[in-house]
């Protein structure tokens, strides 16, 4: 019997189908992953088992008899747990109190028999729990393993893991794999959503595809491939192969030294950083959530201020620089922003009117012509692939993915000198995010020094000529891709220095 069964499950949003006559299962004791491209209907699907959505039409069956998941209460009372990718947790509060937050009779029990349940519990999943341990100062994979606590403290024996891993070093990563096991070993049913094909090679039962809001195919991740599953996903084959284009080594366009900043609260953000790009090299940067890479990047693009330190861009001092100014020099710079709508395109406006915001102050006269700007945007359209209404629709009626590809298109079609680029795949359909590696190797061809913030290690390794790493805003390794791994590079990303991992590792 399964754990769970969805049939015929449809759900609608005014005239989109996110979801289509699904059928799923899942089975007592198994890891279940749920793979599908951007907008496939993955997480509508499971927000109808977490009590978010109600199907239009469909039945839901937990352990055989049907259930009216109606609200997150019901879904909790039916056994089933969602860890969402941003956590539900009170910073000021300590692991138990956040645990038994919201229990029935919670505020009667003693907090030693609190303890005590608690590291009984720990122990029995393996969870590594410190009760009093406050969450502010939690690294982020205990906080993940926390939230895991409170929906099995609950009595959930379903969870469902929605992108779980994008936070996470390969240490974080190995041991949430440990846990999600000793799960599968009491008979508990994990369902996982993510876009990392390796991992859900790596630790799943089985499979099932999405497309287009509607079920492909479910097989057993022992019969199958990545190859076959991005198939599945796409629709037709897809080549996974991320090439390292050996560029002939070029000048240094981007010089950063002693670099230090502060947020508003004078906390340091950026702590004695120091590196270089050179011309035809994609240095990639690789750290936790937080660890200073949006700041690194709005630094050097004037966006934030400097507390002391040098940035210097083909020789010349950015440091006190306005964006505008950085453009009116003439130094050709492309910054791809983490927050696509907040800093990289105007919600309000159409395509159109986004490209020509790059570069209106070029144009001579008074009038702006729009004509370059309409045959730029119907080529990013063609070229990328993005599904619009038409170049006059407003930015902000597109999917996250389609609005990621606008941006792209806009700043690798500025002839970039130097590329600032902050998860440029994050979102994006399978197919379009091996495009994008292509393009951005087709920048480096031209010699355009590109810095890329990822969050996938697999693909840093491949794609990357150095990897230098963050953690706390501070530098703490600068590989050489060829010779690095995941291994050493979660070392450097929970905070151990060079001299540690030994020199033989080391660029």
């Amino acid at each position: 019997m399964n754990l769970i069964s969805m049939e015929g499950i449809t759900k609608t949003f005014g005239s989109v189908v996110a979801n289509k006559n699904i059928n799923f299962q899942v089975k007592y004791g198994e890891i279940h992953a749920l793979l599908g491209e951007n907008g496939a209907g993955k997480s509508t699907l499971v927000n109808m088992l977490s009590g978010i959505y109600t199907p239009d039409s469909g039945s839901i069956f937990v352990r055989g008899n049907e259930v009216r998941l109606t609200s997150p209460r019901a879904s909790i009372d039916a056994g089933i747990g969602m860890i969402h990718q941003h956590f539900k947790l009170v910073d000021v509060m300590s692991a138990k109190e956040n645990i038994n937050l919201g229990q029935k009779n919670g505020f009667f029990i003693r907090d030693d028999i609190l303890t005590k349940k608690i590291l009984e519990f720990s122990n029995r999943y393996k969870l590594d729990i410190i009760p009093d341990k406050k969450v502010y100062e939690m690294s982020v994979g205990e906080k993940q393993t926390l939230e895991i606590s409170k929906v099995l403290y609950r009595g959930a024996n379903i969870l469902i893991l929605d992108e779980p891993t994008a936070v996470l070093t390969p240490q974080e990563t190995k041991k949430l794999f440990s846990i999600m096991n000793k799960m599968k070993e009491e008979g508990c049913a994990v369902i996982f959503i993510t876009h990392k094909m390796n991992e859900v090679m790596a630790v799943s039962d089985r499979i099932t595809v999405l497309r287009k809001g509607e079920t492909v195919k479910t097989v057993k991740t022992i019969d199958t491939n990545t190859k076959e599953l991005a198939e599945l996903m796409v629709g037709h084959p897809v080549d996974l192969a991320i090439r390292r284009d050996k560029v002939s080594k070029g000048k240094v366009l981007l010089e950063v030294k002693n670099l230090l900043a502060e947020n508003e609260e004078k906390v340091e953000v950026l702590k004695n950083v120091n590196f270089t790009v050179e011309a035809g090299e994609i240095l990639g940067v690789a750290g936790v959530a937080g660890s200073g890479q949006k700041e690194l990047c709005e630094t050097i693009t004037g966006l934030y201020p400097v507390k002391q330190g040098d940035i210097f861009f083909k020789g010349e001092k950015l440091v006190g620089m306005s964006p505008r100014q950085i453009i009116t020099r003439g130094i050709s710079m492309s910054f791809i922003p983490e927050d696509r709508l907040g800093m990289g395109l105007v919600a309000s406006m159409d395509m159109v009117d986004n490209l020509i915001l790059k570069d209106y102050q070029n144009q001579k006269g008074f009038l702006i012509n729009r004509k370059p700007a309409v045959k730029k945007a119907k080529n990013i359209i063609k070229e990328l692939d993005i599904s619009t209404p038409g170049v006059n629709n407003p930015i902000r009626e597109l999917s996250g993915g389609n609005i990621q590809k606008v941006l792209l298109g806009r700043e690798l079609g500025s002839n970039p000198e130097l590329l600032i680029t902050a998860y440029p795949v994050r979102g994006l359909d399978i197919n379009v995010s091996y495009k994008i590696y292509d393009l951005i190797n087709e920048e480096k061809k031209k010699g355009v020094a590109i810095l890329f913030i990822g969050e996938d290690l697999d693909v840093l390794l491949e794609l990357c000529d150095r990897i230098m790493v963050l953690c706390d805003g501070e530098i703490t390794g600068i590989l050489d891709a060829k010779k690095a791994t995941k291994a050493k590079l979660g070392l450097l990303m929970a905070g151990e220095k060079n001299g540690k991992l030994g020199d033989a590792e080391l660029d």
